[in-house]
């Protein structure tokens, strides 16, 4: 068993104190490793869009030394989104820092919607899919996707392949969506018996007079597909505890993957 945490807030500036304080808070409860949102630790991607290039540049550049050095001080894992630049071109990514790494993970589906279009603003090349970031952290598997990447069946196909007991979901969900993120999160952590812990953003952002609400509802949810903790809709964190034990108890007992291996020997013989 080891305890995560999930971070819930809006756009952060550029002093750190903010975060500092969760992080001692987190490291009070023993957690040893923190998710943050989408779009903490750069403005909300309506906002990119109207910045100059150097200025997002200088507030990821800024912000991931930032989470370095806490990483360091506190000795976490950390696991949040953010927007590099490089060649004057942003990419949407995941970074997973650790005291003495980090790993990087470039979101392979992005948004495209007429009011909210992440691919045609972002550089991320469209190309074969790849697996998602998984790693290993005291004795626990985890894997990191985009939000908007929990929508494709994929991903957990290769999230099974790669046997991993906890999936983290930054998210930057708003408008109306609180209950199908729900029901979604719910079906997806049954349906593969893994624990999904979900950091969801929080704050306003007005758009020609229509407001955008990240409503928060950061939650953990077990492998039976039970919310078992849920933070409401203002800036505050999360620090639960995950149990291997509880992952394989849930594959063990409604062997959807045994059926599946079952049906794989079988057109192998």
């Amino acid at each position: 068993m080891i305890n995560v945490a999930a971070l819930q807030m809006p756009t952060q500036g550029m002093d750190p104190k903010a975060l500092e304080q969760y992080f001692k808070t987190a490291k009070t409860k023993e957690a040893t490793l923190i998710l943050l949102g989408e779009y903490v630790l750069n403005h909300f991607f309506k906002e990119l869009e109207t910045m100059p290039v150097n200025m997002i540049k200088d507030q990821s550049d800024h912000h991931l030394a930032m989470i370095k050095e806490l990483s360091r001080k506190y000795g976490m894992v950390v696991v949040a989104p953010l927007v590099l630049v490089k060649n004057r071109k942003c990419y949407k990514t995941i970074v997973k820092v650790t005291p003495k790494s980090t790993h990087t993970y470039h979101q392979q589906i992005l948004i495209e919607y007429g009011h909210w279009n992440e691919a045609k603003f972002f550089a991320n090349e469209v190309k074969p899919l790849e697996d998602p970031l998984v790693f290993n952290h005291e004795g626990v598997r985890f894997g990191v996707i985009g939000g908007f990447e929990l929508h494709f069946n994929w991903f957990f196909d290769r999230l099974g392949a790669r046997d991993v007991d906890v999936l983290l979901l930054p998210t930057a969900a708003t408008f109306e969506s609180h209950n199908r993120w729900r029901e979604i999160l719910k079906t997806r952590a049954f349906l593969h018996n893994i624990y999904i812990l979900r950091a969801n953003r929080v704050g306003e952002y007005l758009d020609k007079d229509i407001k955008w609400k990240f409503y928060g509802d950061s939650m953990l949810v077990t492998p039976m597909g039970e919310v078992e903790n849920v933070l409401e809709d203002k800036e505050s964190l999360m620090v639960i505890t995950v149990d291997r034990k509880e992952v394989r108890e849930a594959k063990r007992l409604w062997g959807f993957e045994k059926q599946l291996k079952k049906r794989e020997k079988s057109g192998n013989s």
